[in-house]
């Protein structure tokens, strides 16, 4: 999974991913607006235990990976410009997040003037939508002729589709919020429309704002909210110096300023929450790992993210719940005592924290 991190100038965009992937950008490299990835160990407390209890030769977290998108600069009128790289890194993300400026500072002037978060959400949404509706005009137009001088069955199933999509940009709606069938969601999939994306609004607040960051996050939610997108605030700087510093002491320094959880883990919560995906475990002596999937994955499709062959070679699945695990002193012994630890079938689907080993032929 790869989540695109995007915003205006002097949002705090770079910071937010030095914070979070535990990188320094050199200031040259910054200039040379070059983006830059890095994947993220998506922390994970009952990995840890299960890590304590089996003592593996090896411990896997899940991972995703994270872009600082540029390419974003200011036309001479003031306006927004997405250049052909921008658009392009955007449109490769499965996921957005748009850091959004709450923080004043005179020595970095913000770049439309005085700082605004509802002005710049909106900015970014109407740039969003008038390069959607320039892919799907073209698109339609296209379409449009094709089925003039011949039968054009694929621009037949698409253009009922784009129409509506047009229709739903034309009246100022993202389609992130607005339902598609899964043969409607495929079809938009090869465009990578832009508000199509899930987006995670990110604002970027100073230790000044730390008690009323949730008041400006609940206005945004009012103007912009939606199934698809999430707001949350931050503190840019704070949690940059935090990084730096060992678990212990970012404890402290979070309760000194009232911050209840890091950046890194409201954004990957949030970001998981948002793309509808959770994590199985497999456990035992040579390896602990947690594996990424989508909500309501079977054990068979399940099974085929571990090894691809294990989808056609599958028989059953042995699960047990984590919780039920602890529970019982983390012993598979006492689970299966109690009845706890099930063979399932392909068609069973897995839940968020299920512990499972794959039989397969």
């Amino acid at each position: 999974m790869q989540i695109g991190i995007v915003g205006l100038p002097f949002s705090g965009k770079s910071t937010l991913f030095q914070t979070i992937t535990r990188t320094h950008i050199d200031p040259a490299a910054l200039a040379r607006s070059e983006s830059h990835q890095a994947m993220v160990s998506v922390p994970d407390a009952r990995l840890d235990r299960m890590t304590e209890v089996f003592n593996p030769k090896k411990t896997v977290h899940a991972v995703i990976e994270f872009v600082d998108v540029v390419g974003l600069s200011r036309g001479d009128a003031g306006s927004t410009q997405f250049t052909t790289k921008f658009l392009a890194d955007v449109k490769t993300n499965d996921a957005l997040v748009q850091v959004v400026r709450l923080f004043a500072d005179e020595t970095v002037a913000h770049p439309d003037g005085p700082v605004d978060p509802l002005r710049d959400v909106s900015s970014f949404e109407t740039e969003f939508m008038l390069s959607d509706m320039a892919i799907i005009e073209t698109r339609i137009e296209r379409i449009r002729k094709n089925l003039q001088k011949a039968g054009d069955e694929v621009g037949k199933r698409e253009l009922p589709v784009l129409e509506r999509c047009n229709d739903l940009l034309q009246a100022g709606t993202p389609l992130r919020n607005a339902e598609f069938t899964k043969e409607e969601g495929a079809i938009l999939k090869t465009y990578q429309l832009l508000t199509a994306k899930p987006m995670l609004i990110a604002l970027n607040g100073d230790e000044t704002q730390v008690g009323s960051i949730e008041e400006i996050a609940g206005k945004i939610r009012a103007a912009h909210g939606g199934p698809n997108v999430k707001v949350l605030g931050f503190f840019g700087k704070i949690e940059l110096e935090m990084s730096e510093l060992s678990k212990e002491e970012a404890a402290v320094f979070m309760t000194e300023y009232g911050i209840r959880e890091s950046a890194l883990d409201t954004l990957l919560r949030e970001a998981y929450d948002l793309l509808g995906l959770q994590s199985f475990f497999t456990v035992g002596e040579d390896e602990c790992r947690a594996w990424t999937i989508r909500k309501g994955m079977t054990a068979q499709e399940s099974a085929g993210v571990i090894h691809s062959d294990f989808v056609t070679k599958f028989i059953r699945a042995e699960v047990v719940h984590y919780d039920d695990f602890v529970a019982n002193d983390a012993s598979f012994a006492k689970v299966k005592e109690k009845g706890l630890w099930r063979l399932e079938g392909r068609e069973y689907v897995v839940r968020e924290g299920d512990i499972i080993s794959i039989r397969h032929g």
